[in-house]
């Protein structure tokens, strides 16, 4: 399956969590919809009412070394918010 690779925890997915019952998770890049929709269906056994999906670029990023200059790149992936049916909740901190 392997089509989720992490769920988000950050502030704002908590707040959204809490407030639109809606959860994000990191993606692989080739993933379509239908197959996110069916992996958190089967992976949380919830009901997943939409998927909205975004790509996220790499941003350029420069640091100051000893030895100069080095210049990279961050990573791109892609962010898939799920809504899930009412009633209906995951609970990412159970197995601690």
């Amino acid at each position: 399956m392997n089509i989720l690779i992490e769920p988000i925890i950050t502030e704002k997915m908590t707040d959204k969590s809490e407030k639109l019952n809606q959860f994000g998770f990191i993606v692989k890049k080739d993933a379509n919809k239908i197959e996110i929709k069916k992996a958190v269906e089967k992976l949380y056994n919830v009901t997943v009412e939409s998927v909205n999906t975004m790509i996220y670029g790499g941003k350029r990023r420069d640091r100051f070394t000893k030895r100069g200059l080095i210049k990279g790149r961050t990573k791109s992936f892609k962010k898939a918010l799920v809504t899930l049916a009412d009633g209906d909740t995951i609970d990412f901190y159970s197995n601690i």
